[in-house]
Parts: structure tokens; C-alpha cells; sequence
């Protein structure tokens, strides 16, 4: 087969990780996307930290939303897995996450990075970030930028564990500021949670004046990401 007769045969591909992921995931808002490295096994306090979130999440009525691997992303499906919402992964295979975790009420499978990403940020309420790799700061900087261009709605973004983020937000504040590559109102942006409960605060807190659905306009903005 000719390399332009693949490159036409991989479109297919791509339109139907689109397609698939928008018929499973169209019915899961409110949900929340949580990222964190495939790396932090069991035994790591960020790991039972990302299953107790989770877990509460899931039992305040938002669907959990991770990328389906080992590592911080099991232990956001183990902890919305026990739940009262759906636990949902977004799987693809990478050298470093082997296989896909067994706690997943809806599992979709991915071979483009891009198409995934799609999936993260157009049905969530909200972004929970825990520590993670270059994988998470890529995840992380691709959100903040979606919604800092106003490409996607203006949703919490929230950073769990200060000591790990906060040479990285001091760095966004001073550095970056003061070259003026961002404004001052782009740190208002991110906000820090430690528990559980500041989690589901600092996300109920957002949406006390409003409703959970995206308006009309974040609508439009999201089909067009």
C-alpha cells in the first residue's frame, strides 16, 4: 500500500476514535478529568491521595475521567470503581504503562495522543491534577492553554499536592510574569487542593451560581477544540 493510501486509511482511524469516544462519553456530565503519573505505584501517599479523591467524587455524582493506565490513573479508576458514578478510562499504550487497569466502567482505547486529549477536556467539569511525569506537565500546560485562549470553557483547575507544584507555579510567577510571556490573571487560573473534601469545595464553589451544563457559547467553543 501506497504511503498516501495509508495516510487516507489512518483519517478513517482517527475519525473513529472521535466518533467512539463521543457516543460513550456524551451521557457522563457532569465528569472530571484527573491526570497523574503512571509511575506512583500503591504504595505512595499520592496514589491512595488520588483514590480517596476519586472515590469522592464519584460519590458526589461526577464520573471520574483518566487515561486508563497503572500508576496515579489506577488509582483515580479504583477509587470512582467503589463509587456510586462511572469510573472511566482512556487507554492507550505507551512503554511505560504496559496495561490498562481493571477498574473501568467505560473503557475506550486510543492510538492517537491527540484524539485522547480531546476526551479529557470536552466532558469535564473540572481538572484534578496530581504529581506526574512530563506526560502530566504536558497535560497540564495543553489545559491551561485551551482555557487561558478561551478555546475551551473556563472550568476549576486544580493542583493536589503544593509541595510537589510549587517550584513550578513560583517559577509561572515570577520568571514567565516578569519576561511577561503571561499575565498575573493567568495565575488565577490554577488553585491548590490537599483533600478530598477542598477538592469537592473548590469545584462546588465554581459552579455555585450556575448549573454543571456548559451555556450555549461553551457549547460552540467545545465543538471547536
Amino acid at each position: 500500500m501506497s504511503k498516501e493510501k495509508r495516510e487516507a486509511w489512518e483519517v478513517f482511524r482517527i475519525i473513529a476514535e472521535f466518533v467512539d469516544g463521543f457516543e460513550q462519553l456524551s451521557q457522563v456530565r457532569p465528569a472530571v478529568s484527573l491526570y497523574g503519573s503512571a509511575r506512583l505505584n500503591e504504595g505512595h501517599p499520592d496514589y491512595q491521595r488520588a483514590k480517596a479523591i476519586a472515590l469522592a467524587l464519584s460519590n458526589a455524582g461526577f464520573s471520574v475521567i483518566s487515561g486508563g493506565g497503572p500508576g496515579i490513573m489506577e488509582a483515580a479508576n479504583k477509587g470512582a470503581f467503589k463509587g456510586s458514578s462511572s469510573s472511566i478510562g482512556l487507554n492507550i499504550q505507551l512503554p511505560h504503562e504496559p496495561y490498562s487497569n481493571p477498574y473501568q466502567d467505560i473503557s475506550l482505547n486510543f492510538r492517537h495522543f491527540f484524539a485522547r486529549k480531546v476526551m479529557f477536556v470536552k466532558y469535564a467539569s473540572a481538572y484534578v491534577v496530581l504529581p506526574g511525569g512530563f506526560g502530566t506537565l504536558d497535560e497540564l500546560a495543553e489545559i491551561l492553554t485551551l482555557v487561558q485562549t478561551g478555546k475551551s470553557r473556563k472550568i476549576p483547575i486544580i493542583l493536589v499536592n503544593k509541595a510537589f507544584w510549587s517550584g513550578l507555579v513560583d517559577w509561572f510567577s515570577t520568571t514567565m510574569i516578569d519576561m511577561g510571556t503571561i499575565s498575573t490573571e493567568d495565575l488565577g487560573l490554577i488553585q491548590f487542593c490537599e483533600t478530598p473534601d477542598e477538592v469537592l469545595a473548590a469545584i462546588f464553589d465554581f459552579y455555585e451560581q450556575r448549573g454543571f451544563a456548559p451555556s450555549a457559547e461553551e457549547e460552540k467553543a467545545l465543538l471547536e477544540l
